[in-house]
């Protein structure tokens, strides 16, 4: 049981660190945004759906449920294209330093989504991520237009994490997530069409291309999602939530190590990363402490 539950904690640790390279495989991969979403999404779909033709689960859902997927797939693609705009337009540092931000739009979107009373440590925790945000706007202003278009991705993020988590509670998560990914790519074709990218060039894709896409769509999505779920199930989310907020570290280390001078930050970026990093941290060791005295106490 013990040695499971190690082999439980090393894979989160390698999920959230693969996590972490699908900034970099933003950065390296030439084709961009929208272009790379619907590649992204077509192969990432396909790949899930044939692992559920090998596992023989059915795709029956009601249609009301089918609506509600189809619009959640829209915000995953609208979440993804402005994370590889964010980066392109900025760094993969900048980009991964906002998404610590989650945790505080989550403080205020999740009581209002589950009808809920906002706990006061996460307004306060959320006060001091804007502060950690500030300083990093402040020291690299560059970058403005990137830290626009990361938070707005940030926010759409969490927004299909709220959905998400409702749906994934009477369906099967694969099941949900193959119908998201195709609806998030027949979004992105809409819009690539009436763009008019749909020409030979769109198609003209190099090798290392074609190898950077197919593991960003294989391992960084459809492995890492259905791996996530697998050990989800094994490990507490506490344990969960709290290595997923390494995902920033593990990618700006990965950015730095393999991008190189371009990744390199002023020292006011770290400590305010640092800031917003530890905040997020703390916030959850003291949300797992309340959870577990309000359990009790009913």
């Amino acid at each position: 049981m013990q040695s499971g539950n190690i082999k439980s904690h090393l894979n989160l640790h390698l999920i959230v660190f693969i996590w972490g390279f699908t900034a970099v495989l933003g950065e390296l991969i030439t084709i961009r945004e929208a272009s790379l979403v619907w590649y992204r999404m077509l192969l990432a779909g396909i790949f899930l759906l044939a692992f559920m033709l090998i596992t023989k689960k059915s795709l029956r859902l009601p249609i009301k449920v089918i609506g509600k997927l189809f619009f959640v797939g829209f915000l995953i693609a609208i979440h993804w294209i402005f994370f590889f705009k964010a980066i392109n337009v900025s760094n993969v540092s900048i980009t991964l330093a906002m998404f610590s931000m989650g945790a505080f739009f989550g403080a205020i979107l999740e009581p209002l989504f589950y009808k809920r009373r906002m706990l006061w440590y996460e307004v306060f925790f959320g006060l001091i991520i804007v502060a950690g945000l500030s300083i990093i706007m402040q020291v690299e202003v560059r970058f403005l237009e990137g830290i626009g278009y990361a938070l707005f991705s940030v926010f759409m993020g969490v927004l299909f994490t709220l959905f998400n988590g409702k749906l994934i509670q009477h369906h099967d998560s694969t099941v949900i997530t193959v119908y998201e990914f195709f609806a998030g790519f027949l979004l992105v074709s809409v819009y690539l069409l009436f763009d008019g990218k749909f020409t030979a060039a769109f198609f003209e894709v190099s090798g290392t291309d074609w190898i950077l896409i197919l593991v960003l769509a294989s391992v960084c999505t459809a492995y890492a999602f259905t791996a996530s779920v697998h050990v989800m199930r094994r490990l507490s989310p506490y344990t969960v939530m709290l290595t997923t907020n390494l995902e920033p570290v593990y990618g700006i280390l990965l950015a730095f190590f393999i991008i190189g001078d371009s990744e390199k930050m002023s020292a006011s970026f770290y400590i305010g990363a640092g800031i917003i990093l530890t905040t997020v941290i703390l916030n959850g060791i003291i949300k797992n402490r309340y959870d577990r005295r309000h359990s009790l106490s009913e």
